[in-house]
């Protein structure tokens, strides 16, 4: 039958379609005025297949003898013109409460679960991104190094931070770049609370009223992958690049537009000096006389004779006395104790 049959007919209207524009208020005012005067109305299918408060008109004028919702166009249904209305019923959108369904969605969670634990995949998460079981194990070393990222341009440059820019590109352009922006704000939010994860971090860079931008490239650059994060401050922009080696082990390749290679891992000391004959024997020898082992040391310089950076991975954290004594050193501009985990 067409609808207007079925309308005119029926003497209990039951609705079984998805909410489409097609569908959309099918029982409208028009077509609730068609049906035979006592019909009963069930919709347990979708909210807005039914204009309510036309069908409110019409339970209480008779035409409609009982209607019962399980579904409101709004939801969740806090308020409803239907509310209070005789010959009314209503439940709060039940569809998963059947016994079949509570076993099916028990069975699906706990695949989920599984599917977390043994290949890092993430399906229908609230407050994270999805991850496939086939996107987390190409996603982890690059998630590391967009923590290791956003932590140490968090620790260098964390003062009124407005806007933070997440560059993908080479390799890293072809994933799944949510991922990585949550890793790189984690690293960066970790500066201002001990508590912070991937789950809570974008929602704790946005508290704080920082723009956060993610920019994909599909040049190719330098690098076959390169992940590039960049802040503005009330000092201008400030930018840190990585990438990963062949192992999959990530790796610090810019720092402020100076290049250097360098990994990002425990206790690490920076420091911003002019580029002289002598500094590193200076430093190295302050390091020695307090007992500090220096693990590697990385060497970065715009030009010669120029801004130089330093970044060494120590033993053992620098005292802060030591910290004051290597910032007396001639042609320092800035030292800085780093750590990672």
């Amino acid at each position: 039958a067409d609808l207007d049959t079925l309308l005119a007919k029926a003497d209990f209207i039951t609705l079984h379609t998805p909410l489409t524009d097609q569908t959309r208020n099918i029982l409208s005012r028009e077509n609730i005025a068609k049906t035979k005067k006592g019909v009963r109305i069930v919709n347990c299918a979708r909210g807005g297949l039914i204009d309510e408060a036309a069908l409110k008109d019409a339970l209480d004028s008779g035409q409609v003898a009982g209607a019962a919702l399980d579904v409101f166009e709004t939801e969740p249904a806090k308020a409803s013109p239907l509310f209070g209305t005789p010959n009314f019923i209503c439940t709060p959108h039940l569809g998963a409460s059947t016994n079949e369904a509570q076993v099916n969605v028990a069975l699906q969670v706990a695949e989920q679960m599984a599917d977390y634990l043994v290949t890092g995949g993430v399906t229908n998460a609230l407050n994270m991104p999805s991850l496939s079981a086939e996107e987390a194990p190409k996603l982890k070393p690059y998630m590391a190094l967009a923590e290791k990222l956003g932590s140490l341009v968090g620790q260098l440059a964390h003062d009124n931070l407005t806007k933070i820019a997440i560059e993908v590109e080479g390799a890293a352009a072809q994933l799944n770049q949510k991922p990585i922006t949550a890793a790189v704000l984690a690293g960066l939010m970790k500066q201002y609370s001990q508590t912070v994860n991937m789950v809570n971090a974008p929602f704790l860079a946005k508290e704080r009223g920082l723009d956060v931008r993610e920019v994909r490239h599909d040049r190719e650059g330098e690098y076959r992958t390169l992940v590039r994060v960049t802040v503005s401050t009330s000092q201008g922009e400030r930018s840190v690049a990585g990438t990963l080696f062949g192992n999959g082990q990530p790796r610090l390749v810019e720092i402020f537009g100076i290049g250097i290679e360098a990994d990002l891992d425990g206790d690490m000391l920076y420091i911003v000096n002019s580029d002289a004959p002598g500094f590193i024997g200076r430093i190295g020898t302050l390091l020695g006389e307090n007992s500090i082992n220096i693990g590697t040391f990385h060497l970065g310089r715009r030009e010669a004779g120029g801004e130089a950076v330093l970044l060494l991975s120590l033993d053992n954290p620098v005292p802060q006395d030591v910290l004051k004594q290597a910032c007396e050193i001639q042609g320092v501009r800035v030292v800085k104790a780093l750590k990672f985990a």
